[in-house]
């Protein structure tokens, strides 16, 4: 076997930093000072985030690949998302970098979903680069966060070479970068001269022949399923003879229809591609992330890309409602399904298992979030379903019960203190640690089953008034710390269909509180509310006032009803129970019953 050499006209790297610490705003500077765009060119922001879903949350959900050149050396950069949920989409970017910068708010430091991100860095033996970004902020702390980020790199393990590791000071927004905080920057020069000097250039044996694993899987209307990975070893030519290795070396011949690679944010055309770098191919309609795409005449396969295991199970089915097919274009199961399987085909960390023949989808995926996201982006496709209470997912190691657990971090003013304590003690929660940090807030750090956070985040922040900062990632597999009650309220379920009326809902509120206004349509079965007790109740949301020729010696007293907070996904699936599912549509979020008829739920309860 060769020894291996570097392809120094490349360099790949990707961007590690926490939900809003500036990732995709520095890319965008980046963008701007390399050439990509010429002189008076209309730039959108974030240019990366190009998803609607992205733009309207400010967080980046799915990875993209983008280039940049500078000193004749192409720089590929691979934007990474900030959210443990999506890590499926971090852990197959990094299988086609050599090198991270990790980016680190000035004032907030390292947070727990960077800490995710960098552990995985870590073990796949990245070169590292750190930017503290935002310096400018009035409350910006860069050394304690240096001295932060120290400690977190030690906790996880890092080698003495990943410790020293080059340093810069940056303002994201404006465009600069330093490698000291007593001389500003004048723009983003020392970022590109560290990543060239610093990040090493992919390896590859000289005498392998052509060999690219496919970390990504996109489409287009011309040319089809587009498969893109980083070339491991030799050359690709357009047009030339192929064949895919497919799980358990299934081959599959192919043709390369078109070659692409990266130039800004957007694709060119390409004749040949060199090791190292990142390509585009089309030609090929099955192909799955991990295959490895070889030479025809040797293939050899690569080591597949390795996900962790998903934590949380939900229900998926078509929607079944008497509603159904009012506001959606795609209602039947098979739409359903195929939706579903085309998503885990692109997203390596989702899993699909189908129950029997009745159209009913098991998603297993990562978190909540990755759950209500999947959901916004198909309602707003034009699909109807309905979607069951999420369920973690228990392993069984030895005969015993093993559940996964997170490390909590909560960041609260100090008269919270104890009802959030209270509140994760009783969700068999275990405080770790307790910082006071002499402003008036504190920071508390728990171990929690991953159950325990289920239907408590709404809660959490009416327990805080709003002020309270919660982030979590998942911390491994624990055995099972027994059981705790979950909702202490029940639901108030409408017993008929009809339209909601102002006198009902007045006289329904001292039951609870209502998740229906004035005129929306109701159904039987649907749930219009939360009841203050734990057990449910039939109710009329439809009951008019009845009126007759009697008259009064006063006026009638005028219906003034609470406002209503909107219903969104996230407060949905954390509302919901067991025997309870919330229905999707393009155009409306309800809750509902998963039996309909009071009469059939009266008999099934009688069963249990």
């Amino acid at each position: 076997m060769s020894h291996k050499i570097r392809n120094n006209s490349i360099r790949n790297i990707a961007i590690i930093a926490h939900v809003d610490h500036g990732k995709t705003t520095l890319v965008d500077a980046m963008f701007r000072q390399s050439g990509v765009f010429r002189d008076g060119q209309l730039v959108e922001e974030r240019l990366m985030d190009n998803m609607d879903l992205e733009k309207e949350r400010g967080i980046t959900i799915s990875a993209k690949n983008c280039a940049i050149d500078w000193k004749q050396t192409k720089i590929n950069i691979l934007d990474t998302p900030g959210h443990a949920d999506f890590g499926g989409e971090v852990e197959r970017a990094l299988s086609m970098v050599d090198g991270a910068i990790l980016l680190v708010d000035a004032a907030e430091g390292p947070l727990p979903q960077t800490r995710f991100v960098l552990s995985k860095a870590l073990q796949s033996g990245l070169k590292l680069l750190v930017i503290i970004n935002k310096i400018d902020r009035p409350d910006a702390q860069p050394n304690r966060v240096l001295d932060e980020i120290y400690d977190l790199l030690i906790d996880l393990d890092a080698h003495e070479d990943q410790l020293d590791f080059p340093l810069l000071y940056a303002i994201g927004k404006d465009g600069t970068a330093s490698t000291s905080l007593s001389e500003p920057g004048k723009d983003l020069r020392p970022l590109y001269d560290m990543i060239i000097d610093e990040i090493p250039g992919p390896s590859y044996h000289p005498e392998e022949p052509f060999q690219m694993l496919v970390s990504d899987l996109s489409h287009s209307d011309y040319l089809g399923r587009l498969a893109i990975g980083k070339v491991i070893n030799g050359t690709v030519k357009s047009k030339d003879k192929l064949v895919c290795m497919g799980m358990h070396d299934k081959k599959t011949p192919l043709n390369v229809s078109k070659l692409q690679v990266y130039q800004g944010a957007s694709l060119t055309n390409a004749e040949q591609v060199e090791p190292g770098d990142i390509a585009v191919l089309a030609g090929i309609t099955d192909v799955h992330i991990g295959d490895t795409i070889c030479n025809k005449e040797s293939p050899k396969a690569l080591k597949r890309i390795t996900i962790d295991e998903p934590t949380i199970a939900m229900r998926f089915t078509a929607n079944n409602s008497p509603f159904s097919g009012r506001e959606g274009k795609f209602v039947q199961s098979s739409k359903l399904r195929d939706r579903l399987l085309r998503e885990a085909m692109k997203n390596v960390s989702l899993q699909i298992e189908e129950r029997g023949n009745s159209g009913e989808m098991i998603v297993k995926g990562r978190g909540e979030f990755q759950m209500v996201i999947l959901m916004e982006t198909m309602r707003r496709e034009g699909y109807e379903l309905c979607v069951g209470q999420p369920e973690v997912i228990f392993h069984y190691v030895n005969g015993k019960k093993m559940e996964p657990i997170e490390h909590v971090f909560v960041d609260c003013e100090e008269a919270y203190t104890g009802i959030v304590t209270e509140k994760l003690s009783k969700r068999k929660g275990i405080m770790t640690a307790y910082v006071n940090h002499e402003s008036g807030r504190t920071r508390l750090e728990f171990s929690i089953p991953s159950r325990g956070l289920i239907g408590y985040r709404d809660e959490f922040l009416t327990d805080t008034r709003g002020t309270g900062l919660m982030n979590s990632y998942i911390s491994g597999n624990e055995p099972y710390r027994g059981d705790f009650p979950d909702r202490q309220t029940g639901s108030l379920v409408a017993d008929r269909q009809g339209e909601g009326v102002p006198y009902a809902l007045f006289n329904l509120e001292p039951r609870g509180q209502m998740f229906i206004k004035p005129g929306e349509l109701v159904y039987e079965g649907m749930i219009v509310g939360e009841h203050n007790r734990e057990n449910d109740l039939n109710v009329n949301p439809c009951k008019t006032k009845k009126l007759s020729n009697v008259r009064a010696s006063g006026k009638d007293d005028a219906v003034v009803l609470t406002p209503i907070l909107p219903m969104t996904l996230e407060r949905a699936i954390q509302f919901i129970r067991e025997d309870e599912m919330v229905e999707v549509t393009p155009k409306s979020i309800r809750l509902r019953k998963t039996i309909l008829s009071a009469a059939a739920r009266k008999i099934s309860s009688k069963r249990l």
